[in-house]
């Protein structure tokens, strides 16, 4: 159990080290808060090296795009083409 408690101008809630163990939490991840039916739901925010993940890249990219072949020259070393 714990309770929502006031740390300045903002509130928070706690979590204990075994939940974040079970939630595959640390210290410092980001999480997304929304509330379902009455029910706040803390969702980890999953980056990829700490950044965006490729599903957050993916829906950026314009509908409209058509994407083309580029020419990287010839083999620089031992590649198989």
């Amino acid at each position: 159990m714990t309770k929502v408690q006031r740390w300045g101008n903002s509130q928070g809630v706690r979590l204990s080290r075994e939940v974040l163990a079970q939630a595959g939490l640390d210290v410092g991840d980001e999480l997304d808060v929304g509330v379902q039916d009455g029910v706040v739901v803390l969702t980890p925010v999953r980056r990829v090296r700490g950044r965006v993940s490729l599903d957050d890249l993916v829906q950026r990219i314009p509908d409209d795009y058509e994407s083309e072949e580029v020419a990287w020259g010839a083999p620089a070393g031992e590649e198989v083409w």
